[in-house]
């Protein structure tokens, strides 16, 4: 896998975490115990942190980086989808990011909310707790996400990153 540290930035990586082989992750970076980094994703913490939670999901392609003013904080049992753009924004705990979306400086996605696929939430937008963020630029649906509605999606790449731990093989 491409771990790399950048000067005195090294990443922490919980040992019950999976990064996949074609995934990067670099400088200050947190991942909490059975998250998982699939291929393509990039998590990237050279202008500040990055701290991920447990069993927490970046799917394939995702880029994940901060400015030096906004880190960028996803939390506990969370989906972010393929081909997400997060930078210098918080995901809180329970929350799914839908794939080809983009969460930009200072928003704040709360717990057991959704930002729909293809969607950008803007500088320093909250998406409140039960919420959908949908569209470009993000307009709220309030009141439509249920608590738990994303714990199983969690759950399947626990599970699916231990699978790929213990069976990924490669055959060239």
């Amino acid at each position: 896998m491409a771990i790399y540290a950048l000067g005195d930035l090294v990443p922490e990586v919980h040992p019950d975490a999976y990064v996949h082989p074609d995934a990067t992750v670099i400088g200050a970076v947190t991942l909490g115990a059975e998250s998982s980094v699939w291929p393509g994703a990039v998590v990237r913490g050279d202008d500040a942190s990055i701290t991920i939670g447990a069993r927490t999901s970046i799917q394939d392609g995702t880029v994940i980086h901060t400015t030096r003013q906004f880190p960028t904080k996803v939390g506990d049992v969370c989906v972010i989808g393929h081909i997400v753009h997060l930078e210098g924004c918080i995901i809180e705990d329970h929350a799914l990011v839908g794939n080809g979306s983009v969460v930009l400086h200072g928003a704040v996605v709360e717990s057991h909310s959704l930002v729909g696929s293809n969607a950008v939430v803007p500088n320093g937008m909250v998406v409140p707790t039960g919420a959908m963020a949908l569209g470009v630029p993000a307009k709220l649906r309030e009141g439509t996400v249920g608590v738990g509605e994303f714990d199983e999606a969690a759950a399947s790449y626990a599970e699916r990153a231990k699978v790929y731990r213990n069976d990924l093989r490669r055959l060239d």
